[in-house]
């Protein structure tokens, strides 16, 4: 390997970080955006040497940063919520660029709640403390510390690199381990950009490293990394599938995890919602990032006495937001567009009924006149059951399900007749009922007349059932990467 050279737009090579130096390999794969369908850039790709060279970066930097002051690591997260302010823009670019987000989206939400996230847990670093129990024995007393793990690996995916990569980093950072940023090959430049913004913040060299590699390496490199004894734990974020194989790979090394993974979100609208708050949050909800997010309403369960009043407004909401007159939502590849159809298909052969959208429809932009095969316009499916594919599986894309139900029991078991639990949403003018029915739903979040996507820094982040196990953000998300030691002694 080598040090970065060149940094010119058009034979520009994304270049890994190891050991605080920015490393350009000779082996590169081009990544291009779905919205134009043209490579943007190269990116390096990751060997195993790379990967034993992170955790040697690591493991080498972690002694002396473990025993940092709390307020030398909250200045330099303070300090990179700084630079990223002042980059907020070139960082939105290479979102929009390498994912096809729109600007509200990647500069409206990803990057502003990213430095919120560094100065929320800036403030933090100094309430971490152990705790001195009394003891059963006179003469006996104990001490209980918290001390960081070690190596951390984290890994990231394409959808929100920026929310998602830092807060697979930050939280581990905050309690005092070091860091390897496993970041996805479809957005490499973002997940370069969290690693320029950390060094030029100060961040001492090795405490994070950051990897991209090759999706054929995949396997290879992942495992490498998991397996390694430095490694003392992991955190995913990403799909329930993928999620199955780093989880057994970490339980066969007897590494501790942290997942967030796939969810099936229902939102509730019941007799007595405000019914056009629930079409506007739902349609958001539903089709914001063209729905390639983890949170993103995928079934909407609607009292059949407001169906008729929810369904019309829901259609305008939808009409509204995503309308024929703006471009079709990109999706991160045709295949995302390709099973959504799949699945939108298959039940309306099994008897469901399109309510909005054209499945036919080419995606075409209203100015350029440009076909994709990544672009999808959003799909409404009513008459959806569980005899349909499109009732279980996560789409992660821009198609939903109107399911009617006669009752409130109704609606809480079909918002749980789901293998995810990651978050729900409840309509209602009655805050008690609200609350009781978001007491029965097995998901690890669920708001009241607001959309099921939310996610701030200070409360904590996670799913229950397959949506995977442990929390992110806030003091919660610090306490995931802090192991307990008990230390007793005799006066």
């Amino acid at each position: 390997m080598s040090t970065s050279g060149s940094h010119s737009a058009d034979s520009y090579t994304v270049p890994l970080l190891i050991n605080g130096k920015e490393v350009t390999t000779s082996t590169t794969f081009p990544v291009i955006s779905p919205a134009s369908h043209k490579t943007i850039w190269q990116s390096s790709s990751a060997s195993v040497a790379d990967a034993h060279a992170a955790i040697a970066a690591a493991s080498a930097a972690f002694p002396a940063w473990s025993k940092t002051k709390p307020s030398f690591r909250r200045n330099i997260l303070l300090k990179a919520a700084e630079i990223l302010d002042s980059r907020a823009e070139e960082c939105a670019g290479y979102m929009m660029q390498e994912t096809g987000a729109e600007a509200m989206f990647s500069g409206g939400f990803n990057v502003p709640l990213t430095s919120e996230m560094l100065k929320d847990v800036a403030g933090r670093i100094s309430g971490i403390m152990g705790s001195i129990p009394v003891c059963a024995n006179e003469g006996t007393n104990a001490l209980v510390l918290k001390e960081p793990f070690g190596v951390i690996l984290g890994i990231a995916p394409w959808n929100a690199p920026y929310i998602l990569g830092v807060r697979a980093i930050l939280y581990a950072l905050a309690a005092g381990n070091t860091v390897i940023l496993k970041g996805s090959e479809l957005s490499p430049r973002c997940f370069w950009a969290i690693g320029s913004i950390f060094t030029a913040a100060g961040l001492p060299p090795g405490v994070l490293n950051v990897l991209y590699h090759r999706p054929a390496d995949a396997a290879q490199i992942t495992t490498t990394l998991i397996e390694h004894p430095a490694v003392k734990k992991v955190n995913f974020t990403g799909s329930t599938t993928v999620g199955r194989i780093i989880a057994s790979a970490a339980g066969k090394a007897l590494k501790p995890v942290l997942m967030e993974l796939g969810g099936k979100a229902s939102a509730i609208v019941l007799d007595d919602a405000d019914v056009d708050k629930a079409a506007r949050a739902c349609a958001l909800g539903a089709f914001l990032h063209s729905g390639q997010i983890c949170m993103s309403t995928e079934r909407i369960v609607v009292h059949s006495a407001v169906l008729d009043r929810f369904t019309t407004a829901f259609r305008a909401a939808v009409a509204q937001a995503f309308g024929a007159d703006k471009p079709a939502p990109v999706l991160i590849t045709s295949a995302g567009v390709e099973k959504n159809k799949r699945l939108v298909t298959s039940a309306v052969a099994a008897g469901a009924k399109i309510l909005h959208g054209d499945l036919q429809a080419d995606g075409r932009h209203p100015e350029t006149d440009e076909v994709s095969n990544t672009r999808m316009r959003p799909i409404v499916v009513g008459g959806v059951n569980k005899d349909m594919e499109l009732y279980h599986t996560e789409s992660f894309g821009p198609s939903v399900s109107v399911i009617s139900v006669e009752s409130e029991e109704e609606a809480v078991a079909i918002a749980n007749d789901t293998e995810y639990g990651l978050s729900g949403a409840v309509f209602t003018e009655n805050l008690a009922r609200g609350l009781r029915v978001a007491r029965q739903i097995e998901s690890g979040a669920v708001h009241i007349n607001a959309m099921t996507v939310h996610d701030e820094s200070n409360l904590p982040h996670g799913g229950a059932k397959m949506s995977g196990w442990g929390r992110f953000n806030g003091s919660w998300g610090i306490e995931e990467f802090l192991r307990i030691k008990t230390v007793t002694y005799q006066e």
